[in-house]
This record gives C-alpha cells, structure tokens and sequence, in this order.
C-alpha cells in the first residue's frame, strides 16, 4: 500500500481550512466526520461488545455562524473518494432504500466481508428530519449501535432486514429550527442521547479573499491522498496499556468533569465513554504510525476535543423549555455573547417584538442568576455584560 504523505490528517486538514471564517472548532469536527465517514464499518474495537467509529455530530449556531462553509471542504473531499453519501432531503422509505443499496464487500486473506455503510451529510439537519418524525428519530437511534441485522416493515407489511449496518451523521441547524423539529419529550434521550452538539454564536473571522490558493490546492491533493488510503482500511483495533490505564483513572469519575448540565442530555453523558472510543479510533487513524494501536496520544486528543466542546454544547437548547420567556432568553443569551458589552436601550431596541421592558428585565436577571451575564449601572445606563468564564 501507498504510504501516507502526511503525519497527522487532521492537522493538515486544519492547515487547509484556515483561510475560511467558520469557528475553527466546526472546521476541526468537519476533519473528524469526515474520516469517521471515510472508515465505514471496516475497522472496529472489541470492547463491551463491539465499538465502530461512526458518529452523529451536528453543528448548531444562528445563522451567519458558517455551519454550511465549515462542512462544504469535507463534503468535497468524500465525493472525490466515492463515499456513499444520502440526500439533503429524503423520504424514511428512501433513505432505508439507499442503505440497503449501499452495500459493499472487502476481501481479507480470502474472506469476503460484507458491510451496508452510510453517511448522511446534511448542511439542513432539519430538512432532513423533518418535523416530529419521530419514526425516522427512532430508525436513526437504531442504526447508531451498528447492529449486526436490523429488520423493517415494507410498505407491503411485509419485513425486510439489512445486514451488518453502519451510519454516520454530519449536519448542522439553527436552535430554533432545531427545536421546531424536535418533539419536545424527545429531548435527552433517544436520538439526541447520540448525538454530539457543536454550539458556537458566531463566525470566528473575516475572510476578505476566500479564493483556494496553489498551496491549497496542494495540501488538498495530500489530504485525498492520505483519505485514500484511510478510505482502504480494514482490520481490528488493539490497544496499548497507555491507553487503559489512561481510560482506567478517567471513566469511573468522568461525570464529575461536567460540573453543570442540563438534565436534558442525561442520555448524552451516559455515552460519553463510547464518544471517547469513537473519537479515538479516529485520531489513531487521523496520525500517521497510529497503525490500528490505541494509545495515549489518542485517548488524550479524543478526550480534549470532547472536553472542548462541551464548554458550550449545553446551550444548544437553551431556547427549548415550558417556561414563558425561553425563546427569549435563548436570543438575548446569543446578542450578548456576540457583542459582549451592550447596553439595556440596545438591546431592548434589537429584541423589542419578542418582549416589553419588563419581559427583558425578567430575562437579564435570569442571565444574572446563571452567571452568563454581569450588570453595571454607569452613568444613568444600565451595562450588561458577557461573562465569558461563568464567574
């Protein structure tokens, strides 16, 4: 086999993406589906039964936070390689189409492996849903275990079963068309118990010249050629004692790293020891001598981009809840954090159809009581301000 051009994919695929304005963290969970996308269900870790790299990641942020430009590089880069790919917008009864049409075969040492391996890649998450599917929420919920057979009632009443599963899913949404797609009783667990939410408020930077320079385009030749080979991979995961003794000290006491959470991603915190496992394999892929070896090196990495999203990924339904001024709330939580010093008149004229001068006081001192925001009177004006470390 060709050897890889490259030490670390990821790294280079950050390289690669700089000249860009999404968050660098959406760039960096771009690099990590895509690999997920490109290794299908052709390595695996026996662990407490058997743990695949597929991952549910969505990106959420307003509008204007580049969710779409951090995913379109990623995109390309799996169309060049020939991944199976779903459509943005597509029926339950089509996509359980495409599934079964998306089996392929490996031949290892005159064994044929066969494996039904699909990516959906969704820039619209909830189009793709649509709203209140919860049949679709279910069969997706179903798929993210990689089950060994998995059975479906055909429009005939009949039933049709599909071997050796394996689905990934990349896309991206806004909180409130997030929470418009979402039943709110199946918040916390089901779907979104697997999902991982990337939150950020705005784009990182200014890109004056967004145009792919020549040294772009070179390092975007080594990248499909290193996703190449990543793509042809197969075999079983072993790991180090590194590794264990560093998974060994971290998994009895990893909730107590989450100080504050909102109970609604109670299904979420329960696997995140899977996520770690997951994300692993794929920074083991993602360097060069990985060689199908878990070590530290790839506990450690999986475990602070996990940590690292975290920080913000609680506020991803901030604005979905039975309290009267959510919506609100959610809102005002993105103004502030955006503009980080405003004033009460500023931000009451930016908010004034969704709520009075009483309503916007309610919201400031619930923001005051988080901790999210503090509140300085000077000069007859009345000052919030963001309180990025939450003290």
């Amino acid at each position: 086999m060709e050897d890889r051009m490259t030490e670390d994919w990821i790294s280079l695929y950050m390289k690669y993406t700089n000249n860009s304005e999404p968050p660098s963290l959406y760039r960096e969970w771009t690099a990590i589906s895509v690999l997920s996308a490109a290794l299908q269900r052709k390595v695996f870790l026996r662990w407490e039964g058997v743990v695949y790299p597929n991952l549910y990641v969505v990106l959420v942020g307003p509008s204007g936070a580049r969710k779409g430009t951090a995913m379109r590089p990623g995109r390309n880069l799996l169309n060049q390689i020939g991944v199976k790919l779903s459509a943005e917008a597509i029926t339950r009864e089509a996509l359980i189409r495409r599934l079964k049409k998306s089996g392929d075969q490996i031949i290892k040492d005159g064994t044929v492996y066969l494996h039904t391996s699909l990516t959906i890649f969704s820039e619209e998450l909830t189009v793709f849903l649509g709203y209140n599917n919860r049949q679709l929420m279910s069969d997706l919920s179903d798929w993210f275990d990689c089950g060994d057979h998995w059975v479906y009632e055909t429009k005939g009443k009949g039933t049709d079963e599909i071997s050796n599963i394996w689905v990934s899913l990349y896309g991206a949404t806004t909180p409130d068309l997030l929470k418009s797609a979402l039943p709110y009783d199946a918040i916390g667990g089901g779907l979104t118990g697997r999902i991982i939410f990337v939150f950020k408020e705005k784009k990182e930077k200014i890109i004056i010249a967004p145009f792919k320079t020549p040294d772009e385009t070179k390092l975007e030749h080594i990248l499909l050629h290193d996703l190449e080979i990543i793509h042809m991979t197969f075999g079983e995961f072993k790991i180090t004692e590194d590794f264990m003794e560093s998974w060994a000290r971290w998994y009895p006491h990893h909730e107590k790293e989450i100080i504050e959470v909102d109970p609604r991603f109670g299904g979420y915190i329960n696997r995140r020891g899977t996520h770690i496992l997951k994300l692993s394999i794929i920074m083991n892929i993602s360097r060069k001598g990985g060689n199908l070896v878990l070590d530290k090196i790839d506990f450690d990495r999986a475990h602070d981009v996990l940590v690292r999203t975290e920080d913000k990924m609680f506020y991803t339904f901030r604005g979905v809840g039975k309290s009267d001024i959510s919506d609100i709330v959610s809102n005002v939580m993105t103004t502030i954090a955006i503009r980080k010093t405003i004033t009460f008149s500023t931000l009451l004229s930016l908010h004034y159809n969704d709520a009075d001068k009483d309503v916007m006081k309610r919201v400031i001192d619930t923001l005051q009581a988080m901790k999210y925001c503090r509140v300085v009177q000077n000069n007859k004006e009345i000052i919030i301000e963001y309180n990025e470390g939450g003290d």
